[in-house]
């Protein structure tokens, strides 16, 4: 069992997703739970990242949709960071 921890920029972006597609609220708990279980589930596609994002991960929400995050595996920790977007997440 993985531990979440959110950053308030991952608080912020989420409650705006949400309210802006509510339709993807049971989508959203479900990937959170299925990331708190086992991050390396296929169904996530986690894959990382590269260029000035490297060493952040990202998992599929939908097919147009991302979650970003850092992933510690050493200390069981999941540091989420951003909901989005393709293009919105990865532009930073």
């Amino acid at each position: 069992m993985y531990t979440l921890v959110t950053t308030r920029h991952f608080l912020r972006s989420a409650k705006k997703f949400i309210e802006k597609h509510p339709d993807i609220r049971p989508r959203f708990a479900k990937i959170i739970d299925d990331l708190k279980d086992n991050p390396f589930q296929s169904h996530l596609n986690l894959h990382p990242l590269g260029g000035n994002l490297e060493g952040i991960f990202a998992v599929s929400l939908t097919y147009s949709y991302r979650i970003t995050l850092i992933l510690k595996i050493t200390e069981k920790e999941i540091i989420l960071l951003d909901i989005g977007s393709h293009d919105d997440v990865y532009r930073k």
